[in-house]
């Protein structure tokens, strides 16, 4: 049975740099290509703190209450897919925070903050076909599997993923 635990979701800031090299184990970056070098986490932290600021989307730390324990992330971000400008998602948990509800939580909450923006009509979210937990996930929260797809993440390195879609509001 899962445990549903209370989350909030807040912005990116300076003082996520930790969380996120915690992130950065194997057993976090399995479906994404692997641990990420010291440079490329900084450079990373720097893209998630300026995003608020662009109108491009938005990232958040994932903190589960009452403590306020950072455990995550999740946000989403401007990309062109098959022509049409959509958010993309993404996010992730801690590995002794995950399966109590946490990332489901967190990523209902960054779905209304993108729909509260009101700027594009769908937001995808491309796991790897191996990730069965991000993909019950999007199914959970009623996401549209649309197809099997090649993406390229990391840059320059093409993966096998499924296209989920979620309309955000009935116009562009």
């Amino acid at each position: 049975m899962t445990e549903i635990t209370q989350v909030r979701i807040e912005p990116w800031d300076e003082d996520d740099l930790a969380l996120l090299r915690r992130k950065n184990a194997p057993e976090m970056m399995e479906h994404l290509g692997g641990p990420e070098t010291e440079e490329r986490i900084l450079r990373r932290h720097q893209r998630y703190v300026d995003l608020a600021g662009t109108g491009t989307g938005r990232m958040y730390s994932i903190v589960l209450l009452p403590g306020s324990e950072a455990v995550g992330s999740v946000g989403y971000w401007d990309r062109v897919w098959h022509e049409e400008t959509v958010y993309e998602t993404g996010w992730s948990v801690l590995p002794r925070f995950q399966g109590r509800g946490i990332a489901t939580a967190a990523v209902v909450a960054a779905v209304a903050s993108a729909r509260a923006e009101g700027k594009h009509r769908f937001l995808h979210a491309f796991p790897s076909v191996e990730n069965a937990a991000s993909n019950a996930l999007c199914r959970r929260i009623g996401f549209l599997l649309v197809e099997a797809c090649d993406f390229e993440y990391p840059p320059g390195s093409t993966m096998r993923c499924n296209d989920w879609r979620l309309e955000l509001s009935g116009s562009s």
